[in-house]
Parts: C-alpha cells; sequence; structure tokens
C-alpha cells in the first residue's frame, strides 16, 4: 500500500510541478527534467525514509527487528535521506553551474535574437523542418 501512496504522490507533485511551479518561476524547461526527475526524485527519495520498514529491509541492516523508518517510529532514516537529497541538490547545483559557465564561454548559452524569431531549423540547419505552405 505505501508503494501506492508514494506513486499517486509522485504523479500530482510531478504534474503540479510541470505545470504550476514553471508557470510560477518562468524557467525554460521544455522536456520537464527538474519537474519530473528533480521533483520526483526528491519526493521518492523522502518518502523512502518514510515508509521504509523492517519487512522491505535487507536483514544485515536491521538487527532485532529494530524500527526503520518514520512510520515504525524512527527518525534516523528519514533524516540521511534529506540530507543526502541536499547534498545532491547542492551537487547538482555546482556541476550545472561549471558546465554552463564553459558552455558559455566557449560557444554561448543563446542564440541571437534574430535567428530565433527567424527559427532555429533554418538558421542553424539550414533547413525548414515544417513548410505548411
Amino acid at each position: 500500500m505505501p508503494a501506492l501512496a508514494m506513486g499517486v504522490a509522485a504523479g500530482v507533485v510531478c504534474f503540479l510541478a510541470c505545470t504550476k511551479l514553471k508557470s510560477i518561476f518562468g524557467y525554460d524547461d521544455s522536456l520537464d527534467a527538474f519537474g519530473v526527475h528533480g521533483v520526483g526524485g526528491t519526493l521518492g527519495a523522502i518518502l523512502t525514509g518514510v515508509f521504509a520498514t523492517v519487512q522491505v529491509c535487507d536483514t544485515t541492516l536491521v538487527s532485532d527487528g529494530k524500527p526503520v523508518g518514520l512510520i515504525d517510529g524512527r527518525a534516523a532514516l528519514m533524516i540521511g535521506q534529506v540530507v543526502a537529497v541536499v547534498v545532491t541538490w547542492v551537487l547538482a547545483a555546482v556541476a550545472t553551474f561549471a558546465i554552463l559557465k564553459i558552455l558559455d564561454a566557449t560557444m554561448g548559452l543563446r542564440v541571437k535574437r534574430d535567428e530565433e524569431l527567424q527559427g532555429l531549423d533554418l538558421s542553424q540547419h539550414g533547413e525548414e523542418g515544417y513548410i505548411f505552405i
């Protein structure tokens, strides 16, 4: 049953991230990678710490039937999951910033306004993708 709850929560949260959150902050994410993988992965990692139980854990990690997750009454795994999420966010932010700086210095991050208005198929590839005439 917890897996169903996690799936429903992930579906709702990812949908809201891809629609509402993106429109509120106005960021450009045409493939919704952040809304699905960033937000959904974060939720999944945190909910793993909530729903972990003795029945689904490796017996070498759990001794004497002690509680594992937050639902069983132990917050240690949940805290570990939150710390792991924060470390992952920081790593992703720093790596993305470094990659963007390198790309901006070598080839630039955006095309010129005129090229974008003309259409990237024509300005970048010399051909039209769709001809509706």
